[in-house]
Protein backbone atom coordinates (compact mmCIF):
# COMPACT_ATOMS: atom_id res chain seq x y z
CA UNK A 1 0.00 0.00 0.00
CA UNK A 2 1.29 3.20 -0.99
CA UNK A 3 1.20 6.40 1.56
CA UNK A 4 0.37 8.68 0.61
CA UNK A 5 -1.07 10.80 3.94
CA UNK A 6 0.66 12.77 6.15
CA UNK A 7 0.05 12.60 10.06
CA UNK A 8 0.77 16.60 11.73
CA UNK A 9 3.89 16.90 13.54
CA UNK A 10 4.41 16.20 17.27
CA UNK A 11 6.16 18.36 19.15
CA UNK A 12 7.72 16.56 22.08
CA UNK A 13 10.63 16.98 24.91
CA UNK A 14 13.86 15.83 23.61
CA UNK A 15 14.51 13.38 26.43
CA UNK A 16 11.41 11.50 25.02
CA UNK A 17 13.20 11.55 21.59
CA UNK A 18 15.87 10.43 22.54
CA UNK A 19 14.35 7.54 24.48
CA UNK A 20 12.38 6.88 21.46
CA UNK A 21 15.28 6.55 19.14
CA UNK A 22 17.27 4.43 22.21
CA UNK A 23 14.15 1.67 22.11
CA UNK A 24 14.28 1.79 18.02
CA UNK A 25 14.61 -1.94 16.86
CA UNK A 26 17.35 -2.93 13.94
CA UNK A 27 16.30 -1.04 10.48
CA UNK A 28 13.14 0.54 12.11
CA UNK A 29 12.89 4.15 11.88
CA UNK A 30 11.36 6.78 13.47
CA UNK A 31 8.82 7.23 11.42
CA UNK A 32 7.90 3.09 11.11
CA UNK A 33 8.04 3.53 15.29
CA UNK A 34 5.49 6.34 15.52
CA UNK A 35 2.91 4.95 12.74
CA UNK A 36 3.27 1.21 14.73
CA UNK A 37 2.06 3.28 17.91
CA UNK A 38 -1.05 5.18 16.23
CA UNK A 39 -2.09 2.01 14.79
CA UNK A 40 -1.83 0.40 18.64
CA UNK A 41 -3.69 3.41 19.65
CA UNK A 42 -6.32 3.33 17.50
CA UNK A 43 -6.91 -0.58 17.52
CA UNK A 44 -7.16 -0.19 21.09
CA UNK A 45 -9.86 2.68 20.81
CA UNK A 46 -11.50 0.78 18.95
CA UNK A 47 -11.73 -2.25 21.18
CA UNK A 48 -12.72 0.52 24.12
CA UNK A 49 -15.73 1.87 21.94
CA UNK A 50 -16.95 -1.27 21.17
CA UNK A 51 -16.79 -2.66 25.19
CA UNK A 52 -18.68 0.36 26.27
CA UNK A 53 -21.25 0.29 23.40
CA UNK A 54 -21.78 -3.81 24.36
CA UNK A 55 -21.89 -3.10 28.28
CA UNK A 56 -24.50 -0.19 27.15
CA UNK A 57 -26.75 -2.48 25.18
CA UNK A 58 -26.27 -5.10 28.07
CA UNK A 59 -27.57 -2.23 30.54
CA UNK A 60 -30.46 -1.47 28.09
CA UNK A 61 -31.67 -5.07 27.64
CA UNK A 62 -31.67 -5.67 31.22
CA UNK A 63 -33.77 -2.62 31.95
CA UNK A 64 -36.19 -3.90 28.96
CA UNK A 65 -36.24 -7.18 29.96
CA UNK A 66 -35.14 -7.51 33.57
CA UNK A 67 -32.85 -10.43 32.07
CA UNK A 68 -29.49 -11.27 33.88
CA UNK A 69 -26.81 -13.71 34.33
CA UNK A 70 -25.43 -14.79 37.41
CA UNK A 71 -21.97 -14.65 37.99
CA UNK A 72 -21.12 -18.57 38.18
CA UNK A 73 -23.35 -18.45 34.52
CA UNK A 74 -20.99 -16.02 32.85
CA UNK A 75 -18.16 -18.07 34.30
CA UNK A 76 -19.62 -22.03 33.62
CA UNK A 77 -20.49 -20.87 30.19
CA UNK A 78 -16.60 -18.74 29.71
CA UNK A 79 -15.37 -22.16 30.99
CA UNK A 80 -17.20 -24.54 28.63
CA UNK A 81 -16.15 -22.42 25.50
CA UNK A 82 -12.38 -22.40 26.70
CA UNK A 83 -12.80 -26.37 27.40
CA UNK A 84 -13.90 -26.84 23.67
CA UNK A 85 -11.43 -24.29 22.21
CA UNK A 86 -9.00 -26.18 23.96
CA UNK A 87 -10.15 -30.01 22.48
CA UNK A 88 -10.31 -28.27 19.17
CA UNK A 89 -6.60 -27.04 19.35
CA UNK A 90 -5.38 -30.20 20.91
CA UNK A 91 -5.43 -32.23 17.37
CA UNK A 92 -3.98 -29.20 15.82
CA UNK A 93 -0.57 -28.78 14.84
CA UNK A 94 1.01 -25.62 16.47
CA UNK A 95 1.93 -22.93 14.40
Amino acid sequence: MQKSAVLPQVRVAPELRQNVEAALVAGETLSDFVESAVRRALDYRTLQTQFVAQGQAASEHFARTGQSFTTEEVLGDLRQMTQRRRAELKGKPTP
